[in-house]
């Protein structure tokens, strides 16, 4: 699966780098083409000769060596995957904060491709809140962070902070390109956001949906090769995905949209968070403010989950969301069978960093052979990836 995979192998300060000379080994071993940037700092710890020597390219340290510059944007455009191992907590808060003071800091700056990193430092430092949040804020960036293991350190302490031996980030690479055909030529529908029902023309009830969540589902869909039509609410997020976007309002706009592209999709998600009721009768004109009180009626929407599964065919796998407050799981539970839903996808607003708005939740998701699934709180485009995860194995154990 690396056969011909362009691997950019960035190494920073920190002991663990002995291990890069193994990770470059097993990379050209199993057919990859691997090209090194070393910040200053690391060449204590390794010799570029060793790595230019296992990896038959040159190592690069620098943004000019005498007469030469090294093209930073064709380095970040020339790789598939961008891998920072060993991470060190510097070159870690160097990238949280986009400080651009070396070689290996402008590629990653100009990369284009997607970067993994494989932290490496003693405990005290991977716990620090600092590190904490330096990890949050580069994985909200897109950035895949790699697990830290547990053993003997460089301080002589036994605890967390060991980078992810050499073997381990060869598995996550073979997995990440496996990934990217998993949903290859799969039609997917997908609803985001949320929906304004007016009250007149410049007035509408709507809720604190951002759509980020359905948008980063959808993204994550296109990465894994799925033919996507993303339907979306009202919001204020870039969608740049290359795939087909239909923008609406209303819940009823947002029910013809599914209805239409609902019969040629296979997956559906439905991760919009769409109005329970609307206006019975909104106004042409802007309601002047004048007495105590103003009576609006509302009437229900279409419950267009609930549709959808009265018509779901046997080959189409069905996904939906569940915001809750009380009774979590039963209600997702109850949701599962009455929607004829394959897999519902709860969030609770209990949980610290779930729900609208932020750049984290923390989900749980059902199916219906009964399988629960439990996720930490993560940034959304983590979270996407589990719920791609979740669905990919539905399917396989379906058909």
């Amino acid at each position: 699966m690396l056969k011909g995979k362009k691997i950019l192998l960035g190494i920073s300060g920190s002991i663990a780098a002995y291990k890069s000379a193994v990770l470059v080994r097993l990379l050209i071993k199993a057919g990859a083409d691997v090209k090194v940037i070393m910040t200053p700092a690391s060449t204590a710890f390794i010799g570029p000769l060793t790595l230019s020597t296992l990896s038959k390219n040159e190592v690069l340290t620098d943004l000019s060596t005498n007469d030469t510059w090294s093209n930073h944007v064709n380095l970040g455009r020339w790789a598939d995957v961008m891998l920072l191992a060993p991470l060190s907590c510097n070159t870690l808060s160097k990238m949280a904060q986009g400080v651009c003071d070396n070689l290996l800091m402008a590629v990653y700056l100009s990369a284009t491709c997607p970067v993994v990193v494989a932290p490496a430092m003693d405990e005290d430092m991977w716990i620090h809140p600092s590190t904490k949040e330096n990890i949050l804020k580069i994985q909200t960036q897109g950035n895949q962070v790699l697990e830290v293991n547990k053993g003997e350190l460089a301080s002589g302490l036994f605890g967390e902070g060991r980078m992810a031996e050499p073997e381990e980030i060869i598995q996550w690479l073979q997995s990440f390109f496996t990934k990217q055909h998993q949903f290859q030529g799969k039609k997917v529908l997908i609803t985001a956001g949320p929906t304004h029902e007016p009250i007149d023309p410049v007035r509408f009830i709507g809720n604190r949906s951002s759509g980020k969540m359905g948008i980063a589902i959808a993204n994550e869909f296109q990465k894994r090769g799925a033919s996507v039509t993303l339907v979306c609410g009202p919001t204020s997020e870039l969608i740049r995905g290359n795939y087909e976007v239909i923008n609406v309002n209303t819940a009823n706009e947002m029910y013809q949209a599914c209805l239409n592209n609902f019969t040629s999709a296979e997956i559906v998600v439905m991760s919009a968070a769409i109005a329970d009721y609307t206006v019975e009768n909104p106004s042409t004109e802007k309601i002047k403010k004048s007495g105590e009180e103003i009576n609006i009626v509302l009437k229900k929407t279409v419950d267009i989950l609930s549709e959808l599964g009265k018509s779901k065919l046997s080959n189409q796998i069905l996904v939906g969301f569940a915001l809750e407050t009380t009774n979590e799981k039963a209600n997702a539970l109850d949701k599962l069978k009455t929607k004829n839903a394959d897999l519902i996808v709860l969030n609770s607003l209990k949980d610290e960093g779930a729900g609208f708005g932020g750049s984290t939740n923390k989900i749980c998701i059902f199916d219906r052979k009964g399988n629960e699934y439990l996720f930490e709180t993560k940034d959304k485009k983590n979270v996407a990836e589990d719920i791609l995860d979740t669905i990919y194995t539905y399917t396989n154990e379906t058909n």
